[in-house]
């Protein structure tokens, strides 16, 4: 034997320690390669989390305010302030004083910057009230009964750059400065002012129950574009003394206080009065109308707050009605300020205690002590970002507030609201409209009760047929047939949604709407007929059989499925006659009160369940295919039926695969969000109605994360809604996953 053949067995063993060396570090190279590439989605998934977390606490942070001193003023000791304004950029105020004097001044340096007299024959200011649409228009009221109306306003100058802009402002008396007399007799208790496109309307209370109002026209001349108004007075006499009035912003009503803790609501245009209603017993001390002129806030003297609006009745006639109560000291409620530009308000007590709320959400925001007690005169800015505070020392304060997302509460988000023109409370989801004076509406419930019906009837649909399919196909069905059937379905998981959507929105739904019964028929028609022809081919002794390979029996069912389908809709006519007076659509509306929406349920189940089959499918036949043929040998040598074999013996095996397959296809329908996108009215309804829409988290998300503006709140509620979409989606899986691992525990001795 030569040297080379005695070499032999020594080279193949060489070569074959090489081979598991390298082999061994192929493995632990993707060993590392998976573990890092799972680390990675772990990961990634946890980002997300954590980026959604970020974007949402701020939703739930708490308000702050902090109080700085800006100086002092002596001349406002003895001269007190009856009117105080700020403009927006937080830089110039407006103060009227008791002597008549009105001036504008700096808030860098209490300097004042123009001034204006309104009376020279020593006449006192009493009262002075802003418009409640906050157009700077001032109606201010002397102690003979007498009333002016003046604007401040101001214009912003920009020629010496953006960083050193100039607040300019001017007073304006845009309806003349001759004054009116609205009290004859004098003594103005109580004074409001609303200003209308169209209309102005004063109104003011004296003692002994007198009331009366100013309403006027505005007529506005064409050539020189002056405004004048053509003015009547309405009279009103109570029997009581009254302690705050205010008007609604449409000058419909006219609300009173009474020192006995009564609301009066009064029809304006016939001065007479619809109701009484007990809010407290003690008096009101102050009245506000809230930003929109639809809801009175009413303040009393034991320091709780209520909030009321006109509701439409069953007889279609308006009640006023207590929406809410807020509760801020045990003390009276001296002033209420409402934000001009959000449905929240200020409130301050006798005590200097102040107290930030928000309506809509039902709660108090803030609360805190102001250092120099109950303030002379105080001015909410119009972002409601700023409150600068005239002591009765003559000092300044200006507060910094910190109020972001003063809407958002557990309540606003899950809980039934009563709105404003709505009769009673309610779920719903409309973020936005044309004016300030809308109140947002950030129901989060309707949203997940949408999530959660699209998924029922998509899974509804998609279950039966999926699950049936799989069965089928892996069991029973011919090899042949079968890799001609699943590569087929499988396919289907590729088409995109957007195209399911378009065809479900644009062709299925208006074809469902003009054949709604032939599809009822067909629904009826498919089943019987199935069994009908499954009993017969069973029974029958048919030569065809000879000719049908075993496992090739569902291509029989295809003509018979399109015989069914075409009966359907030819009987779908006589149907209709015979059941539903000639029409389906109508009966469901006059007769069962169900509406019909061509966009609805229906639409979405069917064509987010096309969507959902193929996933579930191809995971639950795979699991189905992968059981043992041992098992299902062993048990047809014992006697059992393939169908015996299948219900007791392989679908208890395969459960773990097929649970998984369920609920990711659950998990895709969820998640959905193009099909429910086109394919549903994007209605936030909550009604479980077949033939109704509804709105989705993940659709609602699409629809309106484009038009949300940044950090808004709005936009974090957005953000809110994917991480309960995500929350939602998480918990599922992870019990899915555990319920899975019990089958695979519970079958695994199978």
């Amino acid at each position: 034997m030569t040297s080379a053949h005695k070499a032999g067995p020594l080279n193949i063993a060489q070569r074959t320690d090489t081979f598991h060396r390298w082999r061994s570090r192929k493995d632990l190279l993707a060993k590392r390669v998976i573990g890092l590439g799972g680390l990675v989605v772990i990961a990634a998934v946890l980002l997300i989390l954590f980026y959604l977390m970020y974007v949402v606490t701020p939703l739930f942070l708490s308000a702050k305010m902090s109080q700085t001193s800006i100086g002092g003023n002596p001349d406002w000791v003895n001269n007190s302030t009856v009117f105080l304004a700020i403009e927006e950029q937080q830089q110039v105020a407006f103060r009227i004083d008791q002597s008549g004097m009105a001036a504008f001044f700096s808030l860098d340096d209490l300097r004042v910057l123009e001034s204006n007299t309104l009376t020279q024959d020593g006449r006192q200011v009493t009262l002075a009230a802003g418009d409640q649409g906050n157009s700077g228009l001032v109606a201010v009221a002397f102690d003979d009964g007498y009333v002016s109306l003046l604007q401040h306003r101001y214009n912003t100058d920009f020629s010496a750059g953006i960083e050193q802009r100039k607040i300019i402002p001017s007073l304006d008396f845009p309806y003349g400065s001759d004054r009116r007399w609205l009290m004859p007799d004098g003594g103005i208790t109580g004074l409001a002012l609303s200003e209308g496109e169209s209309e102005l309307l004063l109104a003011a209370s004296g003692s002994g129950g007198r009331v009366r109002l100013e309403w006027s026209a505005k007529q506005e001349n064409f050539l020189s574009s002056e405004v004048s108004l053509d003015s009547s007075i309405k009279i009103l006499d109570v029997d009581f003394e009254i302690t705050a009035i205010t008007v609604s912003d449409d000058h419909r009503w006219l609300y009173l206080g009474d020192e006995s803790g009564r609301v009066h609501f009064i029809q304006i245009s016939g001065m007479q009065e619809i109701q009484a209603i007990q809010v407290s017993d003690s008096d009101i001390s102050s009245m506000s109308m809230l930003l929109g002129g639809i809801s009175v806030l009413a303040g009393d003297s034991n320091g709780h707050i209520t909030q009321l609006f006109p509701v439409r009745d069953e007889d279609h006639q308006y009640r006023l009605e207590v929406i809410r109560r807020f509760k801020n000291q045990q003390v009276a409620i001296s002033r209420i300020v409402p934000e001009q530009r959000r449905k929240g308000f200020i409130a301050v007590d006798v005590d200097g205690t102040l107290a930030v709320y928000h309506s809509t959400a039902g709660r108090q925001v803030l609360q805190q002590q102001l250092l120099g007690g109950l303030p002379s005169a105080l001015a909410l800015a119009p972002r409601a970002a700023g409150l600068l505070v005239l002591n009765k020392d003559g000092s300044a304060d200006f507060i910094d507030i910190d109020n972001e997302h003063p809407e958002v509460s557990f309540s606003s988000l899950w809980s039934k609201v009563w709105y404003e023109n709505y009769s009673q409370a309610e779920y719903i989801w409309q973020s936005s409209a044309s004016s300030n004076e809308f109140e947002p509406k950030f129901s989060l419930t309707p949203l997940a009760f949408g999530t959660l019906k699209a998924a029922l009837y998509a899974m509804l649909f998609a279950l039966p047929l999926a699950l049936a399919g799989a069965a089928f196909t892996a069991y029973f069905m011919s090899p042949a047939l079968r890799r001609m059937v699943k590569p087929t379905i499988e396919i289907m998981a590729a088409l995109p949604t957007v195209i399911l959507g378009f065809l479900a929105g644009l062709w299925f739904a208006p074809f469902l709407e003009e054949n709604l019964a032939g599809m009822m028929v067909l629904m009826l028609v498919v089943p019987v007929g199935l069994l009908l022809f499954a009993w017969f081919w069973t029974q029958a002794g048919w030569r065809i059989k000879d000719y049908v390979a075993e496992g090739w029996e569902p291509v029989l069912l295809l003509p018979v499925l399109v015989v069914l389908g075409i009966a359907a809709i030819k009987f779908a006519g006589p149907f209709q006659d015979l059941f539903f007076a000639g029409d389906l659509r109508l009966w469901l509306n006059q007769e069962a009160g169900i509406s019909y929406d061509q966009r609805n349920a229906i639409v979405v189940g069917c064509a987010m369940g096309f969507a959902v089959i193929p996933t579930i499918f191809s995971i639950a036949e795979d699991a189905i295919y992968g059981v043992p043929k041992t098992l299902s040998d062993g048990s047809l040598a014992l006697g059992a039926t393939p169908w015996q074999t299948m219900v007791r013996v392989i679908l208890p095996t395969a459960s773990p695969g097929m649970f998984s397959a369920v609920m990711i296809g659950l998990g895709r329908a969820v998640g959905e969000t193009m099909i429910v996108l086109m394919a549903t009215g994007n209605t936030p309804i909550m009604d479980w109605n077949l033939f109704e829409g509804m709105r989705t988290l993940a659709a609602n998300i699409a629809v309106e994360m484009p038009e949300s503006a940044m950090n808004s709140s709005h936009y974090r509620i957005l953000f809110l809604a994917a991480l309960v979409l995500f929350l939602f989606t998480f918990v599922v899986n992870t019990g899915a996953e555990l319920i899975r691992q019990r089958l695979r525990e519970k079958y695994s001795s199978l």
